[in-house]
């Protein structure tokens, strides 16, 4: 019988080519846009996707505040922290959201999408949201995702 040698790759720090993308968020639904960004934050359209390693690609979102939710999400949907305080619970919509700091809808929806562990705490660290149409990382040449 043959010996052949085929080994399944497993990326490493040495192989990772990370990439940079930027994606204009004008019109998109919140969800459908957070998905597709978190797989790219993952690395899993590579085919060298490894899941306990980093090698996913930066992502650059502009025009955060201009995402959509469907149906009555706006409204309805309610976000719940706890500050760790007795009574201490707080509420918050996304219309409130959006007229405080815009790009934090965006940014739980993708986070939520993600490992919670260490390593999803190093993807998050790739993502770089800005609420209007500039972005100062234009040094990467980032290309552009429709």
């Amino acid at each position: 019988m043959d010996t052949l040698s085929y080994k399944t790759k497993s990326a490493n720090a040495a192989s990772v080519e990370r990439k940079w993308f930027v994606i204009d968020a004008e019109g998109e639904v919140v969800g459908r846009l957070a998905s597709k960004v978190a797989s790219i934050l993952r690395g899993k359209s590579k085919p060298d996707f490894t899941p306990h390693f980093d090698n996913g690609d930066n992502v650059i979102i502009i025009n955060a505040d201009l995402v959509r939710f469907t149906g009555e999400k706006l409204t309805d949907k309610v976000y719940l922290r706890y500050t760790g305080y007795p009574g201490g619970q707080r509420k918050a919509t996304p219309r409130d959201l959006f007229a405080k700091k815009p790009e934090r809808v965006l940014e739980m929806a993708i986070r939520g999408m993600l490992p919670k562990t260490k390593l999803g705490r190093a993807q998050i660290k790739k993502l770089h949201l800005y609420a209007g149409p500039e972005h100062p990382h234009s040094a990467q040449k980032p290309e552009e995702i429709k």
